[in-house]
């Protein structure tokens, strides 16, 4: 049996400002799905699939309890600083700065950053960050 991750998807109130978000990220918007209760809006990066749902259930107007169990998702940055730079010039700011996980420079740094619903963006500078692998 061949498995894949297709996407994660996380719920919105204001999708202007989710999709604005997401954009500045680099990711693209690909197509919306309508159920008329709730909506979907596809996103995916560039020579990428559709990994992104933002889900929009009409009427909602309080904020989303995100609970303990989600942290972040993470995706890998060719300039960090850059990007932090143009996120600060829309109000977007990070968690705190740039920080190399451990101390270990050698394998770049990360930062976090909030989406408008709260959801944590980990931003990876320099294209990948070598996770622990067991012997």
């Amino acid at each position: 049996m061949t498995l894949a991750l297709v996407h994660t998807c996380v719920r919105v109130r204001d999708i202007d400002a989710a999709v604005r978000f997401y954009e500045l990220l680099g990711f693209e918007r690909r197509g919306k799905l309508d159920f008329g209760v709730a909506y979907n809006i596809y996103m995916g990066l560039p020579g990428d699939g559709d990994t992104l749902e933002l889900t929009v259930n009409v009427g909602r107007e309080e904020p989303y309890d995100l609970g303990d169990g989600y942290n972040h998702i993470a995706l890998t940055v060719d300039d960090l600083d850059g990007l932090l730079a143009k996120l600060a010039e829309e109000g977007v700011e990070p968690e705190k700065p740039p920080f190399a996980p451990g101390g270990r420079e050698e394998v770049g740094r990360i930062c976090f950053v909030g989406d408008p619903d709260g959801y944590r963006v980990e931003l990876i500078d320099g294209g990948s960050f070598p996770t622990p692998q067991d012997p």
